[in-house]
């Protein structure tokens, strides 16, 4: 069976996946690109801006890894825009006519809508169900591959909760926020169903793995 993935999720010091105060223009809040740069400065970053250069090692490693075998992914409301935007017919998400999925999309929200069909193989679904209802459909459109849980933080821990990942990939980088929402709440003891490996970066972001025994 395919795996459920959560890939090159990015939380700070102190465990936050985003900032406070997400708007159209701050995305991830007062956090700003922080939680991103790390990404940005790969070559696998440099790739998806249609640039040459960018680093390899360590962050290039783990980056690269993205899009290996994904055949679905399952995303929250808030990740998909900003407060309000499921109320404009016209808002197709934050990455333009051709998004960088190119697979479905499970977006979860209260608010369901018909789903939009984007250039290069994305198409955003809308649905209003439990995860493991949401996982279902996913692993029914990714063809056998597997189905990555995109966040945010509130989706990928309800995910956790349900005992649904089979890998998880953080990446902690050295920022302390202070405020926003925190990937760990709730989360008590969740080290002991997988497996742990920390690798550390010379850019300071740390690698953290979480695999399910047996998988």
């Amino acid at each position: 069976m395919s795996l459920v993935r959560v890939q090159n999720f990015s939380i700070s010091l102190d465990g936050f996946a985003t900032g406070e105060g997400q708007s159209l223009d701050t995305p991830f809040g007062h956090a700003g690109e922080r939680l991103h740069t790390w990404i940005f400065d790969t070559r696998f970053g440099h790739a998806m801006s249609g640039e040459r250069g960018g680093s390899r090692g360590t962050d290039d490693a783990f980056a690269v890894r993205h899009d290996t075998g994904i055949g679905a992914e399952i995303m929250g409301a808030g990740k998909f825009g900003p407060p309000g935007c499921h109320d404009d017919p016209n808002w197709k998400g934050w990455w333009g006519p051709n998004p960088p999925f190119h697979t479905p999309v499970f977006v979860l929200t209260h608010r369901p809508r018909v789903s939009v069909e984007m250039e290069g193989g994305t198409t955003f679904h809308f649905l209003d169900v439990s995860p493991a209802e949401a996982l279902e459909a996913a692993r029914g459109a990714a063809d056998g591959q597997d189905v990555r849980i995109g966040g945010g933080p509130t989706v990928v821990r309800d995910f956790l909760v349900a005992g649904l990942v089979d890998h998880m990939h953080l990446a902690q980088v050295p920022i302390v926020l202070g405020r926003g929402v925190r990937l760990w709440d709730g989360l008590e003891g969740l080290e002991k169903d997988y497996e742990i490996e920390a690798t550390s970066s010379p850019s300071g972001v740390t690698h953290v793995t979480f695999t399910r025994a047996g998988v």
